[in-house]
């Protein structure tokens, strides 16, 4: 995958793989069960968008529908300059995040326990990504007031969304795709980088 983490980050990502799964038993934030599946499934996942985003000039990011924490928790360890924020109207998930941040002592990571729609932040976000949406248009039309004039939304799509792109609003443009691989992860992936205007 070409990412570079030093050991202190990966340990990071060790540990919060561990709090993951034991707290996963008693409140459900991922169907997969078993601690080696997490690694590709959700870790390496996350990390398989990295090197588009660092490319990126962002330092204020948005994680909407974080759930676990996916991409965000992954995504902060690997970027530490950068700011993020996981939003998830999900009390038991966002509790589990708190836990996370204070354990993992991540000072570039803020927890949001609130709807995206009743989210007003103090500053609009440089880039808003998400994992799990339910469509690109959804995610457009709950997210577009988080971003700054210039911010990007970034989706991590399975199968090249053709019908969602056709029913995106139209002052969204797509600027660019990526298909994504993840070692020992069978399935397609993609990124989609848009923006507005």
């Amino acid at each position: 995958m070409e990412i570079a983490l030093s050991e202190t980050q990966c340990q990071l990502l060790g540990q919060y793989l561990v709090l993951f799964h034991k707290w996963n038993k008693a409140y459900n934030l991922s169907s997969v069960r078993q601690l080696d599946d997490m690694v590709g499934r959700h870790v390496l996942d996350s990390l398989s968008v990295l090197n588009h985003l660092a490319n990126d000039n962002a330092q204020r990011f948005i994680d909407v529908g974080t759930g676990g924490g996916l991409p965000g928790i992954p995504l902060a360890i690997a970027l530490p300059h950068w700011q993020w924020t996981l939003l998830d109207s999900n009390g038991k998930k966002t509790r589990f995040l708190t836990e996370v941040v204070a354990r993992l002592q991540l000072s570039n990571v803020q927890v949001a326990n609130v709807r995206v729609e009743a989210f007003t932040p103090e500053q609009p976000f440089d880039g808003v990504i998400s994992r799990a949406f339910a469509s690109l248009e959804d995610m457009i039309t709950g997210c577009r007031h988080l971003l700054t004039d210039g911010g990007y939304f970034w989706a991590m799509k399975g199968q090249y969304p053709s019908a969602e792109l056709d029913a995106k609003p139209g002052d969204i443009q797509l600027l660019q795709t990526w298909p994504l691989e993840v070692p020992g992860e069978v399935g397609e992936r993609h990124l989609l980088q848009l923006r507005k205007g």
